[in-house]
């Protein structure tokens, strides 16, 4: 029925716990499912003997040793078992609302991505899932405890095998900005971009940023996420869940009647950046220069100014 592909971190102390829940759970989703976890990292051939799943070791990297997306979707698509693909971060508990989803979807269109929210979730000990009713008390411990992230954050990317092709860019995962261009990638193509937030509850068991020498501030505004971001064609080619084109809800598909305004409000953002940059930026500046000489008389400086006004 469907073929998970992702790869992970070190399987030690925090991290160990929450990826080994992670994938232990999607083998629940359905009977028929296919894990395949690349890379060789510490203690990942261990877990993948552990839960029955498949281990591909080999990943390639770029210069600074990150691993890479579009050889990651390349294999997955040329060897997995099932035609249908799921690639989801190694942090994301899954439960059967999924895959009763995406029969849905398949139902309805040959080729098609399925997105959706995530719920932040404090979890720091294995799941129980020789439990008979593990779903229902996670399910419900997520919508009672958890924050829904906003539409920015996509963690899992289900599509039939071929979707994505050889044009994929050579972003690395770890980073910002990969998970954006591909959905832009697959509207660009005109298939539908299916927002499943409403009927999946996608459990993303928090943690920190240790992983990247800089921490959160490297991953999202370091070298290699800038490199994303030029790969990727910039602004133009980046979408969120909120672009999708259509929603699944309990009782079917729906147009995504507010992707127009999240379109209006993309390019809002851009135009108030280009604003500031070449506006008000070159104007305040300016007016720095030229009122210099009374400020001096006046014993004013230009860190007088407010720390945010200095930042735009």
């Amino acid at each position: 029925m469907l073929t998970f592909f992702t790869t992970a971190k070190p399987f030690r102390d925090h991290s160990g716990i929450i990826q080994c829940n992670a994938l232990k759970s999607w083998t629940l989703v359905h009977p028929d499912v296919e894990v395949i976890l690349f890379g060789d990292d510490e203690g990942a051939a261990e877990a993948a003997r552990e839960l029955g799943i498949r281990h591909e070791p080999y990943v390639e990297r770029n210069e600074h040793g990150t691993k890479r997306l579009d050889y990651l979707f390349a294999k997955a698509q040329a060897i997995a078992r099932h035609d249908l693909l799921c690639y989801i971060n190694c942090d994301i508990i899954l439960m059967q609302d999924f895959s009763s989803a995406l029969e849905r979807v398949k139902t309805a269109h040959s080729k098609f991505l399925m997105v959706g929210r995530r719920w932040d979730t404090e979890i720091n000990e294995p799941c129980d899932f020789a439990r008979s009713d593990w779903q229902a008390r996670l399910r419900s411990r997520t919508l009672q405890t958890a924050t829904r992230r906003t539409p920015d954050w996509i963690d899992y990317f289900a599509f039939p095998r071929g979707v994505y092709g050889a044009d994929l860019p050579p972003f690395v995962i770890g980073r910002v900005f990969w998970d954006n261009w591909l959905l832009w990638k697959v509207q660009n193509s005109r298939y539908p971009v299916v927002d499943a937030s409403a009927v999946v509850v996608a459990v993303h068991q928090n943690h920190d940023y240790g992983y990247h020498p800089q921490g959160k501030q490297g991953v999202f505004h370091g070298e290699e996420s800038a490199r994303n971001y030029e790969l990727g064609g910039g602004w133009r080619h980046l979408r969120t869940i909120a672009d999708a084109s259509e929603v699944l809800c309990a009782d079917g598909l729906t147009p995504n009647r507010l992707r127009r305004w999240a379109a209006a409000k993309r390019y809002l953002r851009q135009a108030w950046r280009v604003l500031l940059h070449d506006v008000i930026q070159p104007v305040w500046f300016f007016f720095l220069g030229i009122t210099r000489p009374l400020r001096r008389i006046l014993g004013l400086r230009a860190g007088t100014v407010p720390r945010s006004r200095e930042k735009v």
